[in-house]
């Protein structure tokens, strides 16, 4: 069972050296869904793949409340922050305060196409502009030693051919960057909700691949649509890297076999409810802590998906972890409704 380091109350380094940075995988920053209690999760599942947290704000960081929003355990490690914004200043004073909680990368959001992303002129909309994009990866790497990447779609509205993506691609990787994760779909900033966003424009995978071409001194990762770890490895064939974002939400244990198979290092959990097991002194910590169980415990949900019992486990959670008296128990109950 893994061990509990202490809660990142503070800034503060891990007692041993996280793994190796290695963005062969990755897991997709998402909002309301990669927390940090989904994280720990998925560290019981797999111990190598890159996590990223939910997009964060330059403005919330530097003037909100910090450990909510940065704090994170170690067992995380290998983890990244996505930093949202379009002033350079902030975003720089935000990743010298991201690095000094101790994160492995500070990622640039320049993909999200949601309407209040838009109002804040960050996300996708930045695109457009790849100069301030160049001007905030700049202002950020002369900040912080750690490194500064960018994700982003291969274009947005009507600037979706190839030679967008190349310009935007060349002027920030003249600024530094030299990591560059890409949604394989355009971004269509007007008329299309977040969630169509992520399912109508067209994927094109070749996009990313020519990219690769293109700029070989540059680590490129591939995201959208990915499924299964047999098409990782055939993207992997292509680019650097593959960023899966919501199978791995949906079902957990679709990560199961990334270290053995991409890492060459084995699962640090052999069977779904090993990891229950070792998930429970986290959510008994969390809730010492004052962190009601049903906003841990709802990230475990689809842990057990297709399997007998996997039904009556989500039943038992859904309507007991809710309740106000609720406790970490409440998962041991569940976790007697799945055969072992």
């Amino acid at each position: 069972m893994p061990s509990l380091p202490p809660d990142h109350a503070a800034p503060a380094s891990p007692a041993s050296p996280p793994p190796t940075l290695r963005r062969r995988l990755s897991v997709a920053p998402m909002m309301d869904w990669t927390s940090r209690d989904f994280r720990y999760l998925c560290r019981l599942i797999t111990r190598h793949t890159l996590l990223y947290t939910e997009m964060v704000t330059a403005p919330a960081i530097i003037h909100g409340h910090r450990d909510t929003l940065l704090g994170f355990d170690a067992l995380e490690h290998p983890v990244a922050v996505q930093l949202g914004g379009s002033d350079p200043a902030q975003l720089a004073e935000a990743a010298r305060i991201c690095a000094d909680y101790g994160y492995d990368e500070v990622n640039l959001n320049v993909g999200c196409p949601s309407d209040r992303v838009q109002s804040g002129r960050f996300g996708a909309c930045l695109m457009a502009d790849p100069g301030l994009v160049a001007e905030c990866v700049a202002a950020m790497a002369a900040a912080v030693s750690l490194p500064v990447t960018v994700k982003s779609r291969i274009g947005i509205d009507d600037q979706d051919d190839y030679a967008f993506l190349h310009t935007f691609v060349d002027t920030v990787r003249q600024a530094g960057c030299r990591s560059f994760t890409i949604h394989a779909r355009k971004a269509i900033l007007a008329g299309l909700s977040p969630k169509e966003n992520r399912d109508i424009p067209p994927l094109v995978y070749e996009r990313a691949y020519a990219i690769k071409q293109d700029f070989p001194d540059c680590e490129i990762i591939i995201n959208g649509g990915i499924r299964s770890l047999d098409a990782v490895r055939e993207h992997l064939d292509q680019v650097d890297g593959v960023m899966i974002g919501r199978e791995a939400y949906m079902n957990p244990w679709f990560l199961r076999d990334a270290d053995p198979l991409l890492f060459d290092t084995p699962a640090p959990c052999t069977d779904r409810h090993s990891v229950i097991e070792a998930f429970l002194p986290y959510v008994e910590q969390r809730y010492a802590q004052g962190v009601h169980p049903k906003h841990v415990l709802r990230h475990v949900l689809n842990l057990f998906q297709g399997i007998p019992g996997a039904r009556a486990f989500r039943r038992h959670l859904s309507t007991r972890a809710h309740l106000a008296d609720a406790t970490p128990e409440v998962l041991l109950e569940a976790l007697r409704l799945v055969p072992r």
